[in-house]
């Protein structure tokens, strides 16, 4: 495979796993929408229907698992549906399941009721939940109202996700998948069997490096992101999306009407520091949140009861979340019929089917019982929500009970929202997240209407990100390129660069760009490692024999709800840099590590929680530091040590004392006394912090003193929870413990107000290494060039520099940098006019060619 080739293979889209289905074969009962919905889900194998409300997804589901039987004689099919939903299967089979498409519908509670696949058996998510129904007996499932699966650390996604994991053909089926919360497509997808979770976010979200959880979908990948999508979910809102017509499927306006009462002043409490409050704050805390609702029960039931004695023809569901409000309903509301979850199972679903079909007026029940799945729009089209709540995926859901196609079109569904003043707050929040809902509902459904059910188009059109326009910018001591890493090393000279320094992208844990040539946009290690046996062979050919390239590298967390392991580990990513390099002609010729901040670290990724480490210290690593990578290609003469150009130090700068505090790390103590707990305390985190690191290499270091220290310390209040201000210093020239992790571009992105780098390289790092393994006047190189970090110190410190960077805002960005480090790095100061002395700053001006030009 060539380059080409392989950059062309990273486009994902879902894999097609099923079966043709002829259209003649498709239920001619079944709208024209339907049967394109089902040939496309069975070609696809494992897929998703985000179909609009009312849009016939319960005959989809029937006729794909029909499909299944006759495509597959001895399958074995399954529908998991939740409570009082049962009934519109069965309605469904009796009106549009006849004659050749007549099915044998069957609902079960127990695996013992399973006994012929020529059935297709439906089941609730209870009965899978308590193990009395086992998926993997069956070859296909499909769950209707699979929002259920949209929080990945929920119990019933962690069960249900291994649960499935054998069924071959999978579906679900649901008309809210929440694109405000990204993750939730991505949970179904790993659910399908599509994606892995961790792969999938790492490939489309941006990570915050500052703390852990908080991503959000990268800029350049959004278009990519909702084709990947729509590649294995079908989201259509009416069905002109798929070419047909929407007659009968035009809903007239919701009738949406706030009612805000008044709250109780004197309820309100009190500030953390004792300031009494206006009213309560429902956004600070859910104890707050709850208060209000309790507080405000009396006046929110009167509400209801109003509403409902305005209209005493109409029928009402009574939304709730309290157990309290249930009571205070049904005493202020007799007529009501309540749903509870501790009710008799067969009685709730007794109750919600005789509401649905009009037996009694007046329902009361909580949306998480009855909020999915139930039809309730032929009899009723008033909905009241006594209280309001954070969770709008049960909202949204439960209006949707009656404003869905299949009711009455002339009479508009109409929904009363009573809260209070507090709750103004939570109010905002659920009418923003509504608009987002409906705005991305469209841009999902626009994806349909653009390209249709038809895959080989989106691929096209994501082939046209693969490849930039190689731009070339050059000065008289840098020249480097908008380009692929692997194509602009293929332009450079054999035996041309002295030293590589570069960071390399950490596997696929960073993508830099929208291009499928970015290393980071990666299925996983082994992935990235294939891209670079492109790179990495070009990079020992450019490289003089006998010299050094300086890979920075970072292991990587792997997070216990990926690996399934329960708990965080980590990979062996430098490991795996050694024996790739060394796979491709180099070799390793030390190790030099980083040391970071532990607590700092623990912000980031939550990996080393003093809470969790008290429950149980196995759970606990260490800190992960950074790593310096030294490999070096061989000499042409293998008879002697030395590079074919070797660095040569002078003997005035790099003294045989210093030699010997490298060579050996051996400081000895200073036999300064300590200074006391107080005198520490006295000093402020950031000043401690620098002082301990110092005093730690100054004396010899005593493990329990240490600990004593901070104890004493966090008595007092001044022990920080963000950063670690008692690290202790390294002796050792491998390990580099003062790195300032602040020193970077990125500090100079922020003052020119444009995009950070989502992983800079600290110059403390790349300035030791070019002094230690490069001569001034040299070329070094940085295939992933970045802001040109390696290039912009390479200069200051008189050497030249090269290199490739494929995104094109950092590209433009970098030459910014580098132009500015030339003209610094060129401009004559006053010591060049002086006479030539004896001594350390005439040697450095007689090997720095530039400062010779400039004389």
């Amino acid at each position: 495979m060539d380059y080409a080739d392989f950059l062309r293979e990273k486009i994902k889209l879902a894999p097609a796993r099923g079966f043709d289905v002829p259209r003649e074969a498709i239920n001619p009962a079944l709208r024209p929408h339907t049967g394109d919905i089902v040939q496309w889900m069975a070609k696809g194998g494992s897929r998703a229907c985000f179909a609009s409300f009312g849009l016939h997804k319960t005959a989809t589901l029937l006729e794909l698992l029909r499909q299944v039987g006759s495509h597959f004689a001895d399958a074995y099919r399954l529908g998991v549906i939740p409570l009082g939903v049962r009934q519109e299967f069965f309605r469904e089979a009796e009106l549009r399941f006849l004659g050749r498409c007549a099915i044998d519908l069957r609902f079960i509670r127990r695996d013992s009721e399973i006994d012929d696949p020529a059935t297709i058996y439906l089941t609730n998510y209870e009965a899978v939940r308590e193990g009395n129904v086992t998926p993997s007996r069956f070859r296909a499932t499909g769950l209707d109202e699979a929002s259920i699966l949209r929080s990945f650390g929920s119990k019933t996604y962690q069960e249900f996700l291994p649960a499935f994991e054998p069924v071959e053909f999978k579906s679900v089926f649901t008309a809210t998948p929440d694109p405000n919360r990204f993750k939730e497509l991505i949970h179904y997808a790993a659910y399908l069997g599509i994606m892995d979770s961790g792969q999938a976010l790492t490939r489309f979200f941006q990570r915050d490096s500052e703390k852990a959880g908080n991503l959000t979908l990268y800029p350049h990948k959004e278009r990519e992101f909702w084709m990947w999508v729509a590649s294995w979910a079908v989201v259509i809102t009416r069905p002109s999306d798929l070419g047909h017509s929407d007659d009968g499927y035009i809903l007239p306006a919701l009738d949406v009407r706030w009612h805000e009462i008044p709250s109780d002043y004197a309820a309100a409490g009190t500030d953390k520091v004792g300031q009494g409050l206006l009213i309560q704050n429902t956004s600070l805390s859910l104890s707050a949140t709850a208060n209000e609702k309790r507080t405000s029960i009396p006046e929110r039931v009167a509400k209801v009861q109003q509403l409902i004695g305005e209209a005493p023809e109409d029928h009402f569901v009574i939304w709730h979340d309290l157990e309290d409000e249930r009571h205070a309903l049904q005493a202020a509301v007799p007529e009501a019929v309540s749903v509870w979850g501790t009710q008799d199972l067969e009685e709730r679903e007794s109750r919600i089917l005789g509401f649905s079909d009009g037996e009694f007026r007046i329902l009361s029940t909580k949306p998480v019982i009855a909020g999915s799945g139930c039809n309730f729009q032929r009899h009723c089209h008033r909905e009241i929500f006594a209280g309001v709540g954070h969770k709008f995926n049960d909202f949204i859901q439960a209006i949707h009970r009656i404003y869905r196609f299949g009711g009455s079109l002339e009479v508009p569904a109409r929904i009363d929202i009573i809260h209070t003043e507090a709750e103004r707050e939570i109010v905002a929040n659920l009418q923003a997240k509504w608009q987002r809902h409906d705005e991305q509902q469209h841009r999902m459904a626009d994806l349909v209407r653009t390209y249709g059910l038809d895959h080989l188009s989106m691929h096209e059109q994501l082939a046209r990100t693969i490849g930039v326009e190689r731009r070339v910018e050059k000065g008289e001591r840098f020249e480097v390129a908008h380009n692929d890493a692997v194509l602009e090393a293929m332009e450079q000279p054999d035996n041309s660069v002295d030293l590589i320094v570069t960071s390399i992208p950490f596997g696929n844990h960073y993508e830099y760009c929208a291009s499928y040539n970015d290393f980071g946009h990666t299925d996983g290690n082994d992935h990235f490692w294939q891209q670079m046996d492109f790179l990495t062979p070009q990079l020992f050919r450019i490289l003089k024999p006998g010299r050094i390239a300086a890979i920075h590298v970072k292991d990587r967390v792997m997070f216990g709800s990926v690996t399934g392991l329960g708990r965080p580990t980590m990979d062996c990513f430098h490991e795996e840099t050694v024996f790739h390099f060394r796979k491709h002609g180099f070799h390793k010729l030390g190790l030099i590590q980083i040391d970071t901040d532990v607590v700092a670290e623990n912000n980031q990724t939550y990996r080393l929680s003093y809470t969790e480490m008290c429950k149980d210290g196995t759970k606990m690593g260490v800190g992960c530091p950074e790593y310096v990578v030294l490999l070096f290609k061989p000499q042409t003469d293998l008879t002697r040590g030395y590079a074919d150009e070797p660095v040569v130090k002078s003997k005035d700068d790099y003294s045989l004392a210093r030699w010997q505090i490298d060579a050996h790390a051996h400081w000895r103590s200073s036999g300064n006394r300590l200074l006391t707990v107080e005198e520490l305390a006295a000093m402020g985190p950031a000043k401690l912090a620098k002082y301990f690191t110092e005093d730690s290499l100054r004396r010899i270091y005593d493990f329990e003193d240490h600990v004593a220290i901070g104890e004493k310390l966090d008595e007092r209040g001044a022990l920080p929870r963000k950063f670690m201000c008692l690290a202790p210093g390294s002796n050792s020239p491998w390990i580099w413990h003062d790195i300032v992790r602040m020193r970077t571009l990125n500090g100079e992105q922020s003052s020119r107000n444009v995009e950070k780098h989502v992983c800079p390289l600290q110059f403390d790092t790349v300035d030791r290494l070019i002094e230690r393994y490069s001569n001034r006047g040299e070329l070094v190189y940085d295939p992933f060039h970045g802001l040109g970090t390696v290039g912009v110190r390479a200069i200051k410190l008189g050497r030249s520099a090269g290199g490739s960077e494929l995104n094109g805002g950092y590209f433009r960005d970098q030459v910014h940098y580098l132009r500015e480090a030339e003209r610094n790095a060129l401009t004559p100061s006053l010591f060049d006019f002086e006479e030539p002395e004896q001594g350390p700053r005439s040697a450095i001006a007689a090997n720095d060619p530039a400062r010779q030009e400039v004389a």
